[in-house]
């Protein structure tokens, strides 16, 4: 097997076991895992911190999320590809927020030199509002507000409708979240008058 193969191999044979074990699991466990010698792991990576940086790494890199953003289909009507963005990206902040509570952590883990991921949070969301605002392309014109912005709230309520200690066990549904933006949850026909709006006086209609 080519070493980048053999390097992403083991990578993801350990992530399922650090997000049962923690930083705790042996480098025993993933040999077994991954189906190779012990001895193999180090071969590839000159020892077991190195591996857990490989691990984070891909499991904090947004670039499998784009590129499924990439290829949703672009017929679909617009709350169909909204709603399997919201899904993508909802897989997304799960995985993570397993990953951090697994190690113990207090969020996205730093490099092995202690500097955070080339863009760090503002690169990685950036990516994705860039992302969902392609996803709605045309369409824009139908929303109140500029596709960044829908697309700013989108990774919101995402993000806060799934964490698990905002969420008290029932997180929103990616339909959920995209019915939030799209429809609000007034009821048609129910909308309260606007105090700011002045109304003009039954008299003053009949000078």
């Amino acid at each position: 097997m080519p070493p980048a193969e053999r390097r992403a191999a083991i990578v993801a044979a350990t992530l399922p076991l650090v997000l049962s074990h923690g930083a705790a699991v042996s480098t025993r466990q993933i040999a077994e895992a991954a189906g190779i010698a012990e001895g193999t792991i180090f071969r590839v990576f000159p020892d077991k911190e190195a591996l857990m940086c490989a691990v984070t790494a891909a499991a904090f890199d947004p670039a499998p999320s784009l590129r499924r953003l990439a290829g949703i289909d672009r017929a679909l009507p617009l709350r169909e590809r909204l709603v399997a963005a919201a899904a993508i990206l909802q897989e997304g902040v799960s995985g993570a927020i397993a990953l951090i509570d697994a190690l113990g952590l207090t969020g996205p883990p730093p490099q092995r030199d202690g500097r955070q991921a080339r863009g760090g949070h503002t690169g990685r969301n950036d990516a994705f509002r860039a992302a969902v605002v392609d996803l709605i392309g045309a369409d824009a014109h139908r929303l109140t507000v500029p596709a960044a912005h829908f697309a700013h709230v989108l990774n919101l309520l995402v993000f806060s409708g799934t964490h698990p200690k905002m969420t008290d066990g029932r997180p929103l549904a990616p339909a959920e979240v995209v019915g939030i933006l799209l429809d609000g949850t007034l009821r048609p026909g129910s909308r309260e008058p606007d105090p700011h709006h002045h109304h003009t006086a039954p008299e003053e209609l009949d000078d």
